[in-house]
């Protein structure tokens, strides 16, 4: 039985995080902060017992998905999610890229 049956992703808001539960426990986390049209990824955590089992790519491409369906882009200062992101390609498109202003 693939142990990552029953997680799920959620967006927790006052904690400023989106966490990957299995009923009320928290097995991972992806912290952020959050404009009208931005999000930025400043931390990613999964807890040790989880570790190895895909639940942090999990954790960020649902994570994306939620970010996508919103309309917004992505900033990411957490290594993970930004290799996580270098690594699927057809999640590029979300990546904040600021104007450059003609001089």
């Amino acid at each position: 039985m693939d142990e990552l049956t029953g997680v799920e992703v959620i967006d927790n808001p006052e904690r400023r995080r989106f966490e990957a539960r299995k009923g009320r426990k928290v097995l991972g986390w992806a912290s952020y902060e959050q404009t009208s049209e931005l999000i930025v990824f400043t931390h990613t955590r999964v807890d040790r017992r989880w570790e190895g089992l895909g639940l942090g790519g999990r954790l960020v491409r649902e994570t994306l998905d939620y970010v996508r369906s919103q309309g917004m882009h992505v900033l990411s200062t957490c290594p993970f999610v930004t290799d996580w992101i270098n690594r699927h390609p057809d999640y590029q498109d979300l990546v904040y890229r600021p104007e450059t202003r003609a001089s």
